[in-house]
């Protein structure tokens, strides 16, 4: 890619320009490899995949702006969800068992914050502390059971995560109903301005006096509620829960995250680049089932896709300096 043209070009020196090429890309290649690839069906295949995901990847992709990670989303999908399989099989109403773990979820978010902002661990050290801590917790309070069933009717569950007209899963409207609020509150407000600002220069931001701990220990908090409310849509999705949920799941959102063009080192990506990160990753996944594939060349696909996202990412930022 040439990179005087991309300091020309307005658009090209967007952090989603990379993620745009590779989700046209990929989708002129898949349609010519898999028969019917454009459809309806496939559009809710994909949207079936990326939405939960993506849920995730949306709290990341937030927390990653402001220079931070969290490593443990995975095990908070996981735990979130057995504590609403559990509060269920012990007969405590939907209305209170489902918020009640989605608040637990808030609440390991907001321990990660507290521990980064508390003691200055580096927050890729702390949150791979705590994945390791919950996911131990989850195979001692599993006894290492595979699978937790729930056989019960919620209509809760039926909100989050059930088939509508066409195939098309209600997950997949919760996901461009939060996409469209996130993108509002990031791109238009003072707050959005604030994360943008703590990413790029953690000291500066100190020093123009904006309330930097509040807001990171915020998106720890909004990072762990997403992935409680991706793990509730798996239950009602699945109505079932195993020990091993949402494992791998972390990097999974960050390869999107970055494919998108959300920085590593904070200060740079959006949530339109994060939805393209994330529909490629669904393109990827349906795509190559579609054309008879074996599904393990899926973690092939995206290793390198993220790689050339990165190069492509790079080229964007040394353009604009």
């Amino acid at each position: 890619m040439n990179k005087k043209w991309i300091g020309r070009n307005k658009f090209g020196r967007k952090p989603e320009f990379g993620a745009l090429v590779a989700f046209l890309t990929i989708g002129v290649g898949f349609s010519l490899a898999a028969k019917g690839f454009f459809s309806l069906a496939t559009l809710a295949s994909v949207l079936t995949v990326v939405a939960e995901l993506g849920i995730v990847t949306l709290g990341i992709s937030i927390l990653m702006i402001t220079g931070e990670f969290d490593l443990s989303v995975g095990s908070n999908l996981a735990i979130s969800s057995i504590v609403a399989g559990r509060l269920l099989q012990q007969g405590l109403i939907d209305i209170i068992a489902i918020p009640i773990a989605l608040l637990f979820g808030t609440s390991l978010g907001i321990i990660n914050g507290l521990i980064v902002v508390k003691t200055n661990i580096p927050s890729f050290i702390a949150t791979l502390g705590t994945m390791m801590f919950w996911r131990g917790i989850i195979l001692a309070l599993t006894g290492g059971h595979p699978t937790i069933p729930y056989f019960g009717h919620s209509l809760i569950f039926q909100i989050l995560n059930s088939r509508t007209i066409l195939d098309f899963r209600t997950s997949a409207f919760w996901f461009v109903g939060l996409c469209l609020i996130a993108h509002g509150v990031i791109s238009r407000t003072a707050y959005g301005n604030w994360v943008y600002a703590i990413g790029g220069n953690r000291e500066i931001a100190y020093t123009l006096g904006l309330p930097v701990n509040k807001v990171r220990l915020f998106n720890f908090a909004f990072c762990g509620m997403m992935a409680a409310l991706a793990g509730l849509m798996q239950l009602a999705r699945f109505q079932s829960v195993d020990a091993l949920r949402g494992q791998g799941l972390e990097l999974e959102a960050i390869a999107a995250s970055v494919i998108g063009g959300v920085s590593l080192r904070g200060g740079l990506g959006s949530v339109y680049g994060a939805i393209l990160g994330v529909l490629i990753v669904g393109l990827v996944r349906t795509g190559l089932l579609m054309a008879k594939a074996p599904p393990y060349w899926y973690q092939a696909f995206v290793g390198l896709i993220l790689i050339i996202a990165m190069i492509v990412n790079r080229r964007i930022q040394a353009s604009q300096q």
